[in-house]
């Protein structure tokens, strides 16, 4: 609007002047009548009159002052990873909403995995429950119909006759086929004989624990170290089988969780 008005007045001015040129132009050119058309020379005196006026002829040049918009000028001085970092959080204001959405699918997926270890660990929790005891037992036979009845007596036979390795043997073999079968220790096929102490140490009473302890130590010197163990040793462990490792009755298992 303010351009307008500063272009509209030197139109009115010229258009003043014309008419007071058209109106002194009887000294130079013959007067018009009334209602006739200015002629040409007419007309082109007033412009030669118009083109003398110093307010009207010519061009002029003018100088103005205009706010320069800071931010722009900042933006120019600015480096370019600046520019990046702005450009790249402009990105993260545009997409937030996708942003949101795959963050939330991402937290589903996590949770359906977290959901189905955790079936998986209870299924397997419930496996343990229903153990399955081994045939073997790092290649030892533990079924009971593969041992004899009297596991002790029969050891005691070999040792006698001179087969000091298979009495030990068939001693060991009883011993975990009693803590599988008889006392339900969870005990697999892979089991060291470690291992197997470490299971029956939970399970079992004081007493029946020293004896498998005794007799494992006594396997594995004889087997591992190489060392033959005393006669009378031996004889203790056949004797002290079958008392040693059998069945508790549920009275007496009762009555000594009471105890």
């Amino acid at each position: 609007m303010r351009l307008r008005a500063e272009h509209r007045r030197p139109c009115t001015l010229a258009a003043l002047a014309l008419t007071a040129a058209l109106a002194a132009a009887p000294l130079e050119a013959a007067p018009a009548a009334a209602g006739d058309v200015p002629s040409d020379a007419q007309i082109a005196a007033a412009v030669a009159a118009l083109s003398r006026d110093p307010l009207l002829g010519g061009e002029r040049k003018e100088r103005t002052l205009r706010w320069v918009n800071d931010q722009q000028e900042q933006a120019r001085r600015r480096p370019a990873w600046i520019e990046w970092i702005s450009g790249f959080f402009e990105w993260l204001a545009r997409t937030s909403r996708f942003l949101f959405w795959g963050a939330c699918v991402l937290l589903a997926g996590f949770l359906g995995v977290f959901l189905v270890r955790l079936l998986r660990e209870r299924t397997a929790s419930g496996a343990t429950d229903r153990f399955t005891p081994p045939t073997h037992v790092r290649d030892l036979d533990i079924r009971p119909e593969s041992l004899p009845e009297d596991i002790g007596a029969a050891a005691r036979g070999l040792w006698e006759r001179g087969q000091q390795r298979a009495a030990l043997a068939l001693l060991y073999r009883g011993l975990i086929s009693r803590l599988v079968h008889v006392h339900a220790i969870p005990i697999r096929g892979s089991s060291t004989e470690g291992e197997c102490l470490t299971l029956a140490a939970a399970r079992l009473e004081a007493s029946p624990q020293r004896y498998a302890s005794q007799l494992v130590r006594t396997w594995q010197q004889s087997v591992y170290g190489g060392r033959q163990p005393p006669t009378d040793t031996v004889f203790a462990l056949c004797d002290e089988f079958a008392a040693a490792l059998a069945a508790r009755p549920p009275a007496a298992a009762s009555g000594a969780a009471c105890a």
